[in-house]
This record gives structure tokens, C-alpha cells and sequence, in this order.
């Protein structure tokens, strides 16, 4: 019977069943030559890279992003520094050293944070504050994101086996949970690394702010929600080190573990509306609707169309956009596209 399973499974991915003969006439898929390589790619992650060529792919398709976000990350606090060092003197508040200071007063606008410990005292800082936090604002949103999901992806594969470190599992296998689970490793990856960073800032504000346990605590708190009351803050030139680059880690990444949050929601509801989809029973309406070329029948290829468009996967306008390129690269008008009509699809251009 699992034999039988498998044919019949086989034979619907493909081919299709000529009616006239009752004979089995598969189609074979063939790679155009300047079809990029995708196979001969996989394997030479695969030979390169070890078990886990897929993250590694994802990972570079990422790796821009992630670059482009430090290389603007760097500019923006380098002139920020510079701008606010230039108005230190119109800046008031509790001061240590001036470049650390100017540094230390950027990312703090930039997050958003506001201890109020520095504040902006003439109209010249005061609009350069307006200027840098909005630009600050916008550069969180557009690329440090895309920075954090490409670190959060690249410890993906590190969760999967630590969570499986007892039991031998398969490239195949590991693959597969790493993307149908891929919502839970991302929020359970963000979970311990914030965890890290607020008992990392508690740390820090006990030993070098010579806060108590709970101020501390309150103190980590109003700072990566960006709520910033300014009763408690860094105040000595090694927390303003410190700070400079936990502030800007630790309010990324609790936006980021919301965000997560939220994913997980929405895959929980996507998983649902599959599996209700895929268990109703189909009724003439729905064989009427999965019908697109309105000849009585519905192929394997329209019932899959049918089926996604019921997930939420596509819509008909996708349909649509596809089959009209399918038209007008069909040129002999044969239901099928052939070398012959690429060629003259090529001429005709």
C-alpha cells in the first residue's frame, strides 16, 4: 500500500493522465542554459560549507543588509559625535570626557532613551537633537532590523542542535524543523540574548554605577522600552562605555523579540487556515472555482492554484499576472511553451 501511496503521489507531481490512451505521459522539466545553476550551487555549499548549506545561503543573502547597516551605523555615529562635540558647551548636564560624551549623547538620542542627564541648551543643539533623532528613528527601523534578523539567522542552526544535541538527526531532517519552526528558534534565540543583555546592564550598573539590585533592574528596564525618566542613568566614563554599545544592542533587540512575538502569532494562524484548507471537503463550488480554464475538469496543476489561493499564499491577481505571461510567451497558441516559442518570443522583442 505505501508502494501504491508513492507511485500515485509521483505521478501527480510529474505528469498527468492522457484520457484517450489511459497511458501515463509524464513531462520532463528541463533547465534552460541560462537558467542559473541552482543545484550545482546548493552542492557547493554543501562541499564548502559543511552540513548546513541552506543557512549558510540565507545567511549570505543577508550579509549585505547586515553591512550596509554598520557601514551607515558608523557614519551616522561618527557624525553625530562629531556635530555634538562641536556644541559640547551648549550641552548641559553631568559630563565626563567630551568625545565620550558627544558619542554616548548620540546614541542616546538616536534609541530614542532621553535619560535627560544631557540636555541640549541652545538653539543650535537643540535642533541638531531634532535632526539626529529623527534620522536616528529611521536608521533603527531600516537597517539595524535587517542587521539583527541577519544575526538572530545565523545562530539558528547553533539552537537546533544544542536542542537536539542527545539525538542524531539528518541534514534532511534538521533542515526541515529549522523551517517549519523557523518563528520559534528566531523568538527563542532573541529570548536568551536579552536575557544576556538586561542581566549584562544589571551587572554593570551594580559594580560600576554603584546602584542597588533593584534600581538597577529599573534602571535596565526604562532604558530598552526607551522610556528614560533620567533618575537613573550612567554617570561615570566606564558606564558610558559600557553604554554605548548596550543601549544600542539591547533596545534592538527587545523591538526585535516583539516583533518575533507577533510572528509567531500570525504563523500560528497561517498554520491553522492550512490545515482547515487542506482537511474541508471539496464541494461543486469549489470544483467550479478551481476550474481556470472552464473545460469541466480540474488538473493537478489548478487544484495546487486553488488550494494556495485558499491558504492566502497567492491571490488571483497573482494568477492573473502569471497566466498572461504564460499567454504571451505561448506563441503557437499550444497550451504549452516550447524552445520554439522562446525563440520567437525573443524575435518578436
Amino acid at each position: 500500500m505505501a508502494d501504491d501511496s508513492a507511485m500515485k503521489k509521483q505521478a501527480l507531481l510529474s505528469g498527468f493522465t492522457d484520457q484517450s490512451t489511459g497511458t501515463s505521459k509524464k513531462r520532463r522539466i528541463r533547465r534552460c542554459k541560462t537558467m542559473p545553476a541552482s543545484d550545482a550551487n546548493f552542492l557547493d555549499f554543501e562541499k564548502v560549507n559543511g552540513l548546513f548549506p541552506v543557512s549558510n545561503f540565507i545567511m549570505k543573502n543577508f550579509r549585505p543588509s547586515f553591512r550596509k547597516a554598520f557601514v551607515f551605523l558608523i557614519i551616522y555615529l561618527f557624525v553625530g559625535c562629531t556635530c555634538f562635540y562641536l556644541v559640547r558647551d551648549q550641552i548641559i548636564g553631568k559630563k565626563t570626557n567630551g568625545i565620550l560624551d558627544a558619542l554616548y549623547f548620540c546614541i542616546v538620542t538616536m534609541t530614542t532613551v532621553g535619560y535627560g542627564d544631557l540636555v541640549p541648551h541652545s538653539v543650535a543643539a537643540k535642533l541638531l537633537a531634532c535632526a539626529f533623532v529623527f534620522s536616528g528613528m529611521a536608521f533603527v527601523a531600516l537597517f539595524l532590523g535587517k542587521a539583527a534578523d541577519y544575526l538572530v539567522e545565523k545562530q539558528e542552526v547553533l539552537l537546533v542542535k544544542a536542542v537536539h544535541l542527545k539525538r542524531k538527526v539528518g541534514m534532511q531532517q534538521m533542515l526541515k524543523e529549522i523551517d517549519t519552526r523557523k518563528a520559534e528558534y528566531k523568538f527563542l534565540t532573541i529570548a536568551v540574548v536579552l536575557l544576556v543583555l538586561i542581566s549584562l546592564g544589571v551587572i554593570i550598573l551594580v559594580k560600576v554605577e554603584k546602584l542597588d539590585i533593584i534600581d538597577a533592574f529599573y534602571c535596565v528596564c526604562a532604558t530598552i522600552t526607551t522610556l528614560g525618566y533620567g533618575d537613573k542613568s550612567f554617570s561615570t566614563a566606564l558606564g558610558r562605555v559600557f553604554s554605548v554599545f548596550w543601549i544600542l544592542t539591547s533596545t534592538i533587540c527587545l523591538a526585535q523579540f516583539f516583533l518575533y512575538i507577533a510572528e509567531i502569532q500570525m504563523e500560528h494562524r497561517r498554520q491553522s487556515l492550512v490545515k482547515w484548507v487542506l482537511t474541508r471537503r471539496m464541494t461543486i463550488v469549489d470544483l467550479e472555482a478551481a476550474d481556470l480554464d472552464d473545460d469541466g475538469v480540474v488538473s493537478a496543476a489548478e487544484f495546487v492554484i486553488y488550494k494556495l489561493k485558499e491558504m492566502g499564499k497567492i491571490d488571483q491577481e497573482d494568477v492573473a499576472l502569471v497566466l498572461e505571461e504564460f499567454e504571451n510567451l505561448d506563441i503557437d497558441q499550444t497550451g504549452t511553451i516550447s524552445n520554439s516559442d522562446l525563440l520567437l518570443a525573443q524575435s518578436i522583442e
